[in-house]
Order: C-alpha cells, then sequence, then structure tokens
C-alpha cells in the first residue's frame, strides 16, 4: 500500500487548491493512517501546517476529500516539514512490527495500527499504535530511512481504557472506583471502535505535542484534551 497515490489525489483535488491559493505558506508536516487488518477499512489522512494561523489543515482522503482546521495543543515551536516520499509502504509496518514483537516474545496478534509519519529533528519517524488480540496495546517507534524499531512497549487496554474519563468514552460511564470494565464491555467498545476513536484523537494531540518538540509521559497524555 503506497501513500503516493494519496498524495496524489489530494494535490489533484479542488479542496486542496483552494486551501493553497488562501494559505501559500501552508507545509506538510504529517501523515496520518489506520490500519484495520481484520475490516480492511483503512484511514488516510495528510496534515500541513498553516504558520499565519498556527493550525493544522487535516485532510481526509477516503471516498472524498475533507478538510478539518485543528488548533495546535503548543504553539511555541512549529512543526518540522515532512517529505512524504518514504522508504516505508503502509503494508510493510505489521510485518516489522511482528518480527520485532517475536523478538520481544509478544505472541499477541495485531488487530489495527494507527500510523503517524512526521519528522523529529531532521529524522521521519513512524510512531504506532497497535490494538491488539488479548486486550493489549503496543506502541512502537520506527525510523523511516533504516526501517529499525526504535522503541516498542505493550500496555494493557483494560489499563488504559480505566484512565480515561467517561465523557471520553461516547457517552459510556466509567466503571465504579476500584472495579474493572468487564471483559464483554471492553469486547463491545473494540467492535464499535469507540476506543480506537479515542486514541486517534490522543495520537493527534501527541503529534501536535511532539512536533512542538514536547514529550509526553502515558498517563499525561491520557489526560489530554482537544
Amino acid at each position: 500500500m503506497k501513500i503516493g497515490p494519496y498524495v496524489e489525489k489530494l494535490g489533484n483535488s479542488q479542496e486542496f487548491k483552494d486551501f493553497q491559493q488562501k494559505n501559500k505558506d501552508a507545509f506538510m508536516v504529517a501523515g496520518f493512517f489506520i490500519l484495520d487488518l481484520e475490516s480492511k477499512q483503512n484511514v488516510h489522512q495528510l496534515d500541513y501546517y498553516v504558520p499565519s494561523k498556527k493550525k493544522i489543515a487535516a485532510f481526509s482522503l477516503d471516498k472524498r476529500v475533507t478538510l478539518q482546521l485543528l488548533d495546535m495543543m503548543h504553539s511555541g515551536k512549529k512543526p518540522e516539514k515532512l517529505d512524504i516520499q518514504t522508504k516505508l509502504d503502509l503494508d510493510q509496518l505489521p510485518g516489522i512490527l511482528e518480527d520485532e514483537m517475536k523478538n520481544r516474545n509478544i505472541t499477541d496478534d495485531i488487530k489495527k495500527i494507527i500510523a503517524i509519519i512526521q519528522t523529529l529533528d531532521g529524522k521521519k519517524i513512524w510512531n504506532l499504535n497497535c490494538v491488539l488480540s488479548g486486550m493489549n496495546i503496543l506502541n512502537a517507534h520506527v525510523d523511516d530511512d533504516s526501517k529499525t524499531v526504535l522503541k516498542m512497549e505493550k500496555k494493557s487496554l483494560m489499563d488504559i481504557m480505566q484512565k480515561i474519563p467517561a465523557q471520553a468514552m461516547a457517552g459510556q460511564q466509567n466503571p465504579p472506583a476500584g472495579k474493572p470494565q468487564s471483559k464483554k464491555d471492553l469486547d463491545l467498545q473494540l467492535k464499535k471502535l469507540d476506543d480506537l476513536e479515542k486514541a486517534i484523537q490522543k495520537e493527534k494531540e501527541e503529534l501536535a505535542k511532539a512536533s512542538a518538540g514536547k514529550v509526553q509521559k502515558p498517563e499525561e497524555k491520557n489526560k489530554a484534551k482537544r
């Protein structure tokens, strides 16, 4: 799965041409993708930074091109420009992750991958958050140039879900203090993609923070709001 066709689709769209005419200072800062390895209902998005507005222009590329302007979490440092000509294709990401998972004795299967490609300190880095079987979440950073895994960390989805406020759960209530949600409830949330939708929001916020040179701990990220 190449990124190029989506870049071409965006460049040929009237929405992007209108955007460029009104925002000549804008430049690409990130690619944002969701790879659903089960349903194959993937998401493709390209983000541009508009210095004059200090906003992120997020272009969704599935079905038709749509634009949404998002506020930057931190405006002290503008994000780095991204050259979307990557060495890694989207369909290579699962294999790279699975090889490293075997090296670390992680036996879960990958169900979904939330992938963000951006430039950090002059290097193209893939920030990958994966929904695994066994109610787990995997975070990994992959260097696009060397195709090597720089970081990998596995977490329990149940632990993460208990830290998310009730209003962030699409209208669902938090369990009583000290009482974890049942596996049945968590399975239902996965099927409805509630947890995935919230993970998307969190990764968008992390993108803005990382691009501004900020580093946040996982427990702090769960408190962040758009």
